[in-house]
């Protein structure tokens, strides 16, 4: 059976996507790579999105992010490290509707990586659920901690 041209391409774009534009190649820490890209596009987008807005991003992010994590899987394997669109979403999910600032990014940063390493529960329990919902849900719920910590850190110290 011959593969359409459209196929090829469809390919890249799932490839480019799953990789955050090809972060997830990094030899080294693909993931902070992957989580470094999605700081950078909130450094410079974030203060352009009123609520709504970053509610359709994140929202966006997660259904392409399972999207494209799930046409990987079938080429890479179960939870590929070259997949890291699903530690930006998290991330994005971490610094979501706070104000974008440096402390906001470097301590959602550091926060969310934290969080998506030692995978906290319910954050570990989340990497059961099936192809791609598993990939991305164990960021997102770690990104959706990390929001709440953060919103507290920022409290504590009068940021917020």
């Amino acid at each position: 059976m011959i593969a359409s041209p459209s196929a090829g391409w469809l390919r890249v774009l799932q490839r480019a996507l799953a990789t955050v534009g090809g972060a997830g190649y990094m030899p080294v820490a693909p993931g902070t790579a992957g989580t470094a890209v999605a700081a950078i596009a909130y450094c410079f987008l974030g203060r352009h999105l009123d609520p709504p807005a970053w509610a359709g991003l994140l929202l966006l992010v997660s259904a392409v992010g399972v999207w494209s994590a799930q046409a990987v899987t079938a080429e890479w394997g179960k939870d590929p490290s070259r997949v890291v669109i699903d530690e930006a979403a998290g991330y994005l999910f971490t610094v979501a509707w706070l104000p974008p600032d440096a402390t906001v990014a470097v301590a959602g940063f550091a926060l969310f990586r934290v969080l998506d390493i030692f995978k906290p529960p319910p954050v570990r329990q989340c990497e059961r659920l099936p192809g791609g919902w598993g990939i991305m849900a164990d960021d997102i719920a770690a990104g959706i901690i990390g929001q709440l910590l953060l919103r507290l850190g920022l409290f504590w110290f009068g940021a917020a």
